[in-house]
């Protein structure tokens, strides 16, 4: 296959063709036509044709992207599963949102120390009465649960653990993808494009779940303390949730 540049394919050699998915996920609209933008997007009518060319038994998509159209997303991860040959999918960055979907066709999926995945519930706008309202929040939940039918058979991991996550917009980190199942292989060998824009956020993702962790600790330890200063009151008085200076008088009788 001949190297397309506005579809970011590369065949490296007789085994394997690279494409990169590094831009947003969405149909090209007149104002890409007019302005001669939109050479990063990706799109599964383009994608299409071009996949149909691809000659090596390995193909690489390698990805990074904030996501975009949810029903391109699961398209173009529809057209990668038809695929023949050997698929691999590479984070090389983020695969956030529609990415992440895309990035669950590969057999083989890697997710290198440095990369993140990111998974929420769909998006939209909406306007009209409360009747309006209700169909789009109807409307959003369909549209949704594709891709957690995806994660949950790609990753094994039960339905309602998938929409957990997904309510709260989780990031993902390697090792998380790979105990999780989000990733077949831990990839201690980081061999990804990591652009200065991602390594800035992966590491205030980091950050974040460090803080995470010790907002949990920290509110462990205050539970125990409660527990430890109620069991240490005089049967039928106020604990330590009630008034304290009421607690501390009747100790005194």
């Amino acid at each position: 296959m001949e190297n397309n540049k506005y579809l970011n394919f590369r065949k490296l050699n007789e085994q394997e063709t690279e494409l990169y998915i590094y831009g947003d996920i969405r149909k090209k609209d007149w104002i890409d036509d007019w302005f001669g933008t939109g050479k990063d997007v990706t799109e599964a009518f383009s994608l299409k044709d071009a996949l149909a060319k691809i000659d090596t038994p390995i193909l690489t998509v390698r990805i990074n992207s904030y996501g975009g159209s949810v029903s391109e997303g699961l398209a173009i991860y529809n057209l990668l599963q038809d695929y023949k040959g050997h698929l691999r999918t590479v984070v090389d960055g983020f695969a956030c949102s529609a990415a992440s979907v895309i990035f669950m066709a590969g057999a083989e999926r890697i997710v290198p120390e440095s990369g993140l995945l990111m998974i929420h519930n769909a998006w939209s706008r909406a306007t009209g009465d409360s009747n309006a309202m209700k169909k789009a929040a109807e409307d959003l939940e369909k549209q949704t649960q594709p891709s957690v039918n995806i994660y949950v058979s790609k990753t094994g991991l039960s339905e309602e653990k998938v929409k957990e996550m997904m309510d709260h917009e989780t990031w993902i980190t390697s090792k998380e993808a790979f105990e999780l199942g989000f990733a077949t292989n831990l990839e201690k060998n980081d061999s990804a494009k990591q652009s200065l824009e991602s390594d800035y956020v992966y590491n205030l993702v980091l950050n974040v779940k460090e803080l995470e962790k010790e907002k949990q600790l920290y509110e462990k330890e205050i539970t125990q303390l409660k527990e430890q200063v109620n069991e240490n009151l005089p049967a039928n008085k106020n604990n330590i949730n009630g008034d304290a200076w009421a607690s501390f008088f009747n100790t005194k009788k």
